[in-house]
């Protein structure tokens, strides 16, 4: 994240606590702004003000993209698997796609005018979650058994995809399609990408005197140099370099504890205490 704009994070409301992990608002200043979208699992809903909202399918490597001064967005970030029920489209047709959400979805035009008339950012990022909660109660839930394989695949309970499908009694070959439909990558990338942002998490929350070595073995990783092939292959970036100087703490300037913070949540007791 450029530090020259504006970016805040927020919980969504508790009734989209499920399908939401975060909303934000982002402001760019006076210069463009370069923009790296990072892969998280989800899909992402991104409503530049005044302008069509558009759509971040799940990606596997980082889009990098320039962002016009003064503009305003705001955006939610959806859950690995939670996105595809509301927006009526396969995840898998959009993946590493940034496209208008009026190509894939419905009362676009509406849902921008609304967006634009609000008083401000603040206003307009209530507009747009009262919508999503409205779209939520027309839609059908997200596929349980993805959202529980979803949960399974966290990097603070490893797993092998054969035993995941063992232990929800389906092929590998079914979870797979299921997973494209609703989540848009495989179990097994999606869980290399839900790692990366263990890392990630752990490095936002990190203090000082945190060893990368312990951030990365707690995810996964088996050492510092298979993280930094991973944050290479993902985000095009060393971690030093993503992180902005530092490898075991993140230096963006941007606080991302809405975001991170119910990622960590699921983190092992003992590991939170050691």
């Amino acid at each position: 994240m450029d530090r020259a704009q504006e970016y805040g994070e927020r919980s969504p409301l508790p009734a989209l606590a499920a399908r939401v992990r975060t909303v934000w608002i982002q402001r760019t200043g006076s210069q463009p702004v370069v923009q790296r979208h990072l892969p998280t699992g989800g899909v992402e809903l991104q409503c530049p003000l005044g302008r069509t909202p558009r759509i971040l399918g799940p990606l596997t490597r980082a889009k990098v993209e320039h962002l016009p001064p003064d503009l305003t967005i705001v955006g939610a970030r959806f859950w690995p698997g939670a996105a595809s029920p509301l927006l009526g489209v396969p995840a898998d047709e959009l993946l590493d796609q940034l496209v208008p959400f009026d190509e894939v979805g419905s009362e676009v035009p509406d849902l921008a005018a609304r967006l634009a008339e609000a008083p401000g950012p603040d206003a307009a990022l209530q507009v747009l979650q009262f919508d999503l909660v409205r779209r939520q109660t027309r839609t059908p839930p997200p596929d349980a058994l993805v959202a529980e394989a979803v949960r399974r695949l966290m990097p603070w309970q490893p797993t092998g995809i054969r035993r995941l499908t063992d232990d929800l009694s389906i092929s590998e070959s079914q979870l797979r399609r299921r997973f494209l439909a609703e989540v848009g990558i495989g179990p097994k990338t999606l869980q290399r990408t839900l790692r990366f942002q263990g890392y990630l998490a752990l490095a936002q929350a990190a203090t000082h005197g945190i060893r990368v070595s312990d951030l990365a073995a707690e995810v996964g990783y088996a050492d510092h140099a298979h993280l930094s092939r991973e944050c290479l292959r993902l985000t095009g970036l060393t971690p030093r370099e993503l992180l902005g100087g530092a490898v075991d703490r993140c230096g963006c300037g941007h606080d991302h504890a809405a975001s991170y913070g119910p990622f960590l949540s699921a983190r092992p007791r003992a590991a939170l205490m050691g």
